[in-house]
């Protein structure tokens, strides 16, 4: 007769975290707080532009509002990324986070085509800066605001690996640069009277800017090109694999990376005289060993017989 299970015994299981779950609400939560952070900054900035007339003022202005669209695209790119796979999208759809970052290059690159124009006008037309006291309240309140966002995002980016808010945050950092130059040409050109330190230093700021884009640019593009891992998470994926006992060797070990997912997939040599359902056994043993080191990753495992003479890619 049966001993029947105990209410404890029923209850022993531990529920588990999905952590593409937890990764999910973090990038939906720093998208939104981008968006928010970047409107609050477009508001203060243009009240201050109209009183003091800065160039260099009027370039935070301006790059607060690519912001605001650039982080606006993040927000609809990491909602659609976000979406699980379908039939008509059975690899899910991570690419939607590069293609952003491909248009937050674009509109940085654009405000620092705008900015060159407007500080070019003032190194031949330069201006005095009235309301200093407004410019240098408003350039702290941005960079302690902003700050706070990158070292939310930070953490975000860490627990996700998101490249949209990585770009963002990338974003958001150089605009803690800006803001600091700004100040410097505040003080340059109301205390030590020099009227081309505004527009200068606004030229520094969008050729910095144009720098950012590029690095933005290159990541989005290695992520839709379907670039291989890192050498050292390829090494670890072999290292992992190889240190099953049953494993005589692996090749042809392809990686790639999709939002949140990541896509490992190769040839696993086995004994040639074992039986089909102990190399399946052993593939999924080497594939759970693989999930816990790559939570996100998604595996797909071929097994070959240990020896036997096969046309391999060859990858230069």
């Amino acid at each position: 007769m049966s001993t029947p299970k105990t209410p404890s015994a029923e209850s022993a299981t531990v529920e588990t975290v999905d952590p593409m779950i937890v990764g999910g609400k973090l990038m939906r939560a720093a998208a939104i707080a981008s968006v928010s952070v970047a409107t609050i900054l477009i508001v203060t900035k243009f009240a201050a532009w109209i009183m003091t007339d800065s160039v260099s003022l009027l370039s935070t202005l301006l790059d607060s509002i690519l912001d605001a669209a650039a982080s606006l695209i993040n927000l609809l790119a990491v909602h659609h990324a976000l979406q699980p796979a379908d039939r008509e999208h059975r690899f899910g759809h991570g690419k939607a986070e590069p293609l952003a970052g491909l248009v937050q290059g674009a509109f940085i690159c654009g405000s620092a085509a705008f900015l060159l124009v407007q500080a070019g006008e003032r190194v031949a037309h330069p201006r005095e800066i009235a309301n200093m006291d407004i410019g240098y309240a408003v350039m702290v309140f941005s960079i302690v605001i902003t700050i706070i966002l990158v070292i939310f995002q930070r953490y975000v980016v860490k627990k996700s690996g998101s490249v949209a808010i990585d770009a963002d945050s990338l974003h958001y950092q150089t605009d803690v640069l800006i803001n600091l130059g700004v100040m410097v040409s505040l003080f340059m050109s109301s205390h030590l009277g020099w009227k081309y330190a505004d527009p200068l230093i606004a030229i520094l700021i969008a050729l910095y800017i144009v720098k950012g884009a590029w690095g933005i640019g290159q990541t989005s593009l290695a992520i839709l090109m379907d670039r291989e891992l890192e050498d050292d998470d390829r090494q670890k994926i072999r290292e992992i694999v190889m240190a099953h006992k049953e494993v005589k060797g692996l090749h042809d070990l392809r990686t790639r990376s999709s939002g949140l997912h990541v896509f490992i997939q190769f040839h696993l040599e086995l004994d040639g005289d074992m039986k089909l359902i102990q190399a399946h056994e052993i593939s999924e043993e080497v594939e759970d060993e693989l999930m816990e080191a790559f939570p996100n990753a998604e595996v797909i495992i071929h097994e070959d017989p240990e020896g036997v003479e096969e046309a391999r890619a060859v990858f230069h």
